[in-house]
């Protein structure tokens, strides 16, 4: 039977993942799956360093990880870097989920390593069970076939040579050849959904099928193609179908056979601009009933989108584009400029506290006039500061909180009957603060766009 050694360097080797030549970043948490990978990178002679982050979330059992990482690169004889990160405090700053913030850290953190130190990939140790999560973990939030693919081999740097093992061999092969790992205890926990699936979902489809994972790995390899052939269609379609002058990309829609799925094709020319699969859905109903687009923007992360007749205007966002958007009493999600807020209605009864994080606030709904409006601030705004009786302006206030320039530019406001609820992901106005009168919340939530 083929080792776990032969398999990895068998799987390199056809998927010209990378070569002895390559200088390779080696992700290595600690944790069974990144040590084993660290164990058959060296044992197959490739120039590797090792790359470990110290998230601070876990107390002694990060430092108990960083410190085994550090011992066996050195035992090694291999380059090893190590950084810590103040994951809580990002968080706070950015209005971002735990893992969001530490993607984002530990990756720029990875590029960073490799312009410096001339590593051509980053090796990160996913394996077959995490792609068949991911699959599930996609088809919840309803990303389309494009979501379905799972994990991809490479993309630009990153590499993921164990995407063929199962997480039962990597086990297997680290008790057999007695490579130190450490458990990362949060691994039990199903507060996360990604664990909800690895414990709940996952195991009980093995009792039915024991073969589920490699299956499921045949199926995402025969998604993955289907997206191949899509994407090379689209890249026909759209030589048809967008115009591009400079900076400025026309759809004509009318060019688009109405054999084929219309909306599709529109989705998938939106997606390479960062439109998130909500406002493309808002955007085609209001091209669908024209009487309803007139003078109506949609916005990615970094682009504005209108409706003119039967084209789809496509263009960066401008310096002065408000970005305004307006939400009612049913609106549940806006996405705008890069940002999405979340609206929940609630009874003050099912608050656990009033102590909310910088990207979180509670509203006394009862003192609000809808519809709301989200926007960019501009000069001349004031509001009255949580804690405070008096009005400031929204400009003072961003130089008194040293909010950068950038920061300013990207900054919306929460507006009733023109009146500022909240500076979002800063400060809420004291005239709508929860009080002790206060029987319904809103409660806002202030998150990064991760399209």
């Amino acid at each position: 039977m083929e080792t776990l050694l032969g398999k990895f360097e068998n799987y390199v080797a056809e998927h010209n993942i990378c070569s002895h030549g390559d200088r390779i970043l080696l992700a290595v948490s600690g944790g069974v799956d990144s040590m084993v990978m660290l164990s058959l990178f060296a044992q197959s002679g490739y120039r590797i360093g090792v790359a470990h982050c110290n998230f601070q979330l876990r107390g002694p059992e990060a430092e108990e990880d960083e410190q085994l990482v550090a011992e066996c690169a050195e035992k090694l004889g291999v380059p090893h870097y190590n950084i810590r990160f103040d994951t809580l405090r990002e968080m706070e700053r950015t209005g971002e989920s735990v893992q969001m913030a530490a993607r984002r850290l530990r990756y720029d953190w990875f590029d960073s390593l490799c312009d410096e130190h001339g590593y051509t990939h980053i090796a990160i140790a996913h394996h077959g069970d995490d792609s068949v999560e991911t699959f599930f973990i996609n088809l919840l939030r309803g990303t389309g076939l494009r979501g379905l693919t799972g994990i991809s081999v490479t993309n630009g740097r990153l590499i993921r040579p164990l995407l063929f093992s199962t997480r039962k061999e990597i086990l297997d092969y680290a008790l057999q050849k007695k490579i130190p790992f450490r458990e990362d205890s949060s691994n039990a926990s199903t507060k996360y959904l990604r664990n909800k699936i690895r414990l709940g979902i996952v195991p009980r489809i093995k009792e039915i099928s024991p073969q589920f994972t490699e299956t499921m790995t045949s199926n995402v390899e025969r998604l993955t193609a289907a997206q191949g052939f899509i994407d090379r269609g689209m890249a026909l379609l759209r030589q048809q179908v967008v115009l591009s002058r400079g900076d400025v990309h026309t759809i004509e829609v009318d060019r688009i056979d109405p054999m084929l799925p219309v909306q599709f094709v529109v989705y998938e020319l939106l997606r390479g601009f960062h439109f998130n699969p909500e406002v493309i859905n808002q955007l085609y109903h209001s091209f669908e009933n024209e009487g309803q687009s007139t003078g109506k923007h949609f916005y990615s992360r970094d682009y504005a989108a209108y409706i003119d007749r039967r084209r789809i205007i496509v263009m960066p966002i401008p310096a002065d584009d408000t970005c305004e958007l307006e939400a009612d009493a049913q609106t549940r999600r806006l996405s705008c400029g890069g940002n999405i807020i979340r609206f929940e209605r609630l009874e003050v009864d099912d608050l656990d506290t009033l102590q909310q994080p910088d990207n979180v606030a509670l509203i006394d709904e009862s003192k609000l006039r809808y519809p709301l409006r989200v926007r960019r601030w501009r000069d001349g705004d004031s509001f009255v500061p949580f804690g405070m009786s008096g009005h400031k302006k929204v400009s003072d206030f961003l130089v008194d909180s040293k909010v950068s320039l950038p920061d300013k530019r990207r900054q919306f406001v929460v507006v009733s009957d023109g009146e500022i609820v909240w500076i979002v992901g800063r400060r809420v106005d004291e005239r709508f603060r929860v009080g002790s009168a206060t029987e319904n919340v809103l409660r806002l939530t202030a998150e990064i766009d991760p399209a």
